[in-house]
């Protein structure tokens, strides 16, 4: 086994779970846990600091989502290994974080084996996909529709929460008028008019699942 130590960040808003994470990852000798998080904003601010080679990033945290953040820190520290940590299996979610740049995507169900497996693999360059994770991805047959890009997903999710083109346009440090643009984009590719309507499939595909309105 080398003897390069993999410096580990976990970002997850429920302290037990990023604990028992922590707690079961400090056990390999090879791996340091720099840090545990509890949202998004917390890991872009702290990521180029901390410096840590791979981030296990939930998905949906108060604030900034776990995909916003991915594409931030991304575009900020290239080198670093995302590996989303999600309770969803949906094809929606996890080609939509691979399109964010995650290197993997691992359900947090899996046995710790798993997730020492999806470090090392994303730590030599591969992708990891998790049994469940994987299985969900298996090419179907039937009407493709045109695929959402990241930045439209990640849109998406943003209006699916009920915000307003300016409070996404905030968050996402855009203009309202490129908001604006997406939303038409998102809206004509999915073949639906209403905001309702972009909420309901958010809803029905996963994309909210797991978020708390009273956040």
């Amino acid at each position: 086994m080398s003897d390069t130590i993999i410096r580990v960040l976990i970002v997850d808003d429920h302290p037990m779970v990023a604990e028992g994470i922590q707690s079961l990852l400090e056990s390999f000798d090879d791996i340091e846990v720099v840090g545990t998080l509890s949202n998004g904003q917390e890991a872009v601010d702290q990521a180029t600091r901390l410096q840590p080679d791979v981030i296990l990033m939930d998905l949906n945290m108060p604030g900034l989502s776990g995909l916003s953040a991915t594409e931030i820190i991304l575009e900020r520290l290239p080198d670093t290994r995302i590996l989303i940590l999600s309770m969803h299996d949906s094809p929606e979610y996890i080609s939509t974080a691979l399109s964010h740049g995650a290197r993997g995507y691992v359900l947090k169900d899996v046995p710790t084996e798993a997730i020492k497996q999806a470090i090392d693999a994303v730590m030599r360059g591969e992708q990891y996909l998790c049994t469940g994770a994987s299985g969900s991805l298996e090419p179907k047959d039937g009407n493709a529709r045109e695929a959402l890009t990241g930045r439209e997903q990640t849109i998406l999710l943003e209006l699916a929460q009920g915000k307003s083109n300016k409070e996404v346009a905030l968050a996402l440090d855009i203009s309202v008028r490129t908001v604006e643009t997406h939303r038409k984009n998102i809206k004509r590719k999915l073949g639906i008019s209403s905001t309702a309507g972009l909420t309901r499939y958010a809803l029905e595909h996963g994309v909210l699942q797991g978020t708390s309105p009273g956040f």
